[in-house]
């Protein structure tokens, strides 16, 4: 044998794989190993690696590790929702649209006829020009899609029992009471709700002041996700607008009670931020008690410390 085949040999034999049939007499690899001094200090550094590995215990799986994980399962597959398609053939998608102008010729009649259209002159209300009407009656959106136009402007997709399209920037009324809609009463997965979330960080600018629906949205999954990859989100996504009342008191509440360090870390950072333009004395104590509390995570304690230095 050659030296650079130990390390496959080693590992066969660790294994209780041996290469070849038994036989009484010593095998090419223990002859080589009599006759080479490097050999067998590797042969000897392969097997204390082995025996190392089989007596270390395995690290315990957490709840909190157990649910990061499936959170970011829940988004990759939300993600892989989104596909190219190929382009169909002119002809058979002529003939599609087609039969569904006459679909739509037809049905529009049988509306006519049964007195259901609007009465004339009265403003037709359109997914275009807000979905406020859409969401009086608490719907299911499914099929929900994003798309940000280049004119800067959002659309949002969604099925309710037709397909309809919300174009609008981020910081329209109606936009951004579709965007809390969907975020509080629609998305019923982790990663839904992240999605959401990450939209929202997206397409409002740093510091700009939210609307009081969004803020109440991402308080109240702050407060209450039981997933805290999506708290620590709502966190984040929170601490990029100018502070208000609502959002510090959020804040507060996380550094005071919530479990998942990272979202406590957060609420730190913007809790000192506010407190740097507009000094707040509940902040400060709340600060002072994470520094000083000896059952108080030491990355968190320490965080605290730090920004207290800024007082």
């Amino acid at each position: 044998m050659e030296c650079h085949e130990l390390t496959e040999l080693v590992v066969d034999r660790l294994t209780g794989e041996p290469r070849g049939p038994a036989s009484a007499l010593a095998s090419p690899f223990d002859l080589h190993l009599a006759a080479c001094a490097g050999c067998r200090e590797e042969t000897e550094r392969i097997e204390r690696a082995w025996h190392a590995l089989g007596e270390d215990p395995g690290m315990p799986l957490t709840s909190e590790f157990r649910e990061r994980t499936r959170a970011l399962l829940e988004d990759e597959m939300l993600r892989a929702r989104i596909r190219d398609f190929k382009p169909r053939a002119r002809w058979p998608r002529l003939a599609a649209l087609a039969a569904a102008l006459l679909v739509a010729c037809a049905a529009g009649f049988l509306v006519a006829r049964s007195g259901a259209l609007s009465a004339p002159g009265s403003p037709a209300r359109t997914a275009a020009a807000g979905p406020s009407g859409l969401l009086h009656d608490n719907p299911r959106l499914a099929n929900v899609s994003y798309r940000a136009a280049a004119d800067g402007k959002l659309e949002v997709g969604f099925d309710v029992t037709a397909r309809q399209t919300v174009t609008g920037r981020p910081n329209d009324p109606e936009m951004a009471k579709l965007l809390a809609y969907l975020l509080s009463r629609n998305a019923e997965t982790a990663g839904e709700r992240s999605r959401t979330i990450e939209l929202v960080s997206e397409h409002y600018r740093s510091g700009m002041p939210a609307s009081p629906e969004i803020v109440a949205a991402l308080t109240a999954t702050l407060k209450k996700d039981p997933n805290p990859g999506v708290r620590k989100k709502a966190a984040d996504a929170l601490a990029g607008f100018s502070t208000t009342p609502e959002i510090r008191a959020a804040f507060l509440d996380a550094l005071r009670a919530d479990r998942n360090p990272a979202v406590r870390l957060t609420a730190i950072e913007a809790l000192a931020a506010s407190a740097r333009e507009a000094p707040d004395q509940r902040t400060i104590e709340s600060l002072r008690e994470k520094a000083q509390d000896p059952a108080e995570n030491g990355f968190v304690r320490a965080k605290a410390a730090s920004a207290l230095k800024n007082f």
